[in-house]
């Protein structure tokens, strides 16, 4: 058996996302707020004078978790690669996420390990985030994992950019609370197939879920208003997390 070499085992050491300015100030709030990152996990923010002499924020980075690898439990880096496998002629939402921002290449999902994903499911979903699959079970690789709603803003076209959350090495009493909650028992041929015909179907009906759902989303952007990224308070930050408490009790219900 070959030995790979050192340099090329590679970890992700970080992403870069790219904003529509309507969405930027939204998700230092769902970064704060779902994500948990606090005052201190903000590495940086930098910011880009204006020919009036105002500044906008034009960068910031989140830390949102460090991990101990463990003997028994790698933190491995997987890249999966997709290409539309339709005929021409047939709908493929691959190829509506290529062609429709004029790609070749797209990243379509990042996927977010935490220690316990049925608690920040049930974290994210209080605060109104939404979700396009249960919590599915992956047999094979002894994983449970979610997907999200995608990245986008109200009235604009959706991004194909969504999240994964999964957990590795589930317990027998979290697999029963899974089990216990869906319907059916997903496993490995099925996740990734069960993903891909959720996606098919959104497309094709035209109503694509978002990460955020529209009502919340405005409540959000109005209650930060014109503020740059360094303006929004702690107390707003705060008074934002009640908003979407508010949202996910009432929809919940």
């Amino acid at each position: 058996m070959s030995t790979k070499p050192d340099f090329l085992n590679f970890s992700v050491d970080h992403m870069t996302l790219l904003l529509h300015p309507k969405l930027y100030t939204v998700a230092y709030a769902a970064f704060r707020i779902i994500f948990g990152v606090t005052p201190e996990d903000l590495l940086y923010e930098k910011r880009r004078s204006q020919p009036d002499g105002s500044e906008v924020s034009m960068t910031f980075a989140n830390r949102i978790g460090e991990w101990q690898p463990k003997e028994n439990d790698p933190l491995q880096t997987i890249i999966a690669v997709v290409q539309p496998s339709e005929p021409a002629d047939q709908p493929s939402h691959v190829r509506d996420m290529l062609d429709g921002h004029e790609s070749a290449a797209h990243w379509q999902h990042i996927a977010l390990r935490t220690p316990d994903l049925i608690a920040f499911h049930a974290h994210a979903s209080a605060r109104g985030v939404q979700f396009i699959t249960p919590i599915l079970k992956d047999e094979e690789e002894n994983l449970i994992q979610v997907f999200s709603g995608e990245w986008f803003f109200p009235g604009s076209k959706s991004s194909g950019m969504f999240f994964e959350f999964l957990q590795r090495e589930p317990s027998d009493s979290e697999l029963a609370e899974i089990q216990k909650a869906n319907k059916q028992t997903w496993f490995r041929d099925e996740t990734f197939l069960g993903l891909y015909g959720e996606k098919e179907r959104e497309y094709r009906s035209g109503k694509v879920t978002p990460f955020i759902p529209d009502e919340l989303f405005n409540s959000i952007s109005e209650k930060i208003g014109s503020k740059q990224v360094w303006e929004i308070s702690e107390d707003d930050i705060n008074e934002i997390e009640q908003l979407m408490l508010d949202y996910g009790s009432k929809h919940q219900a």
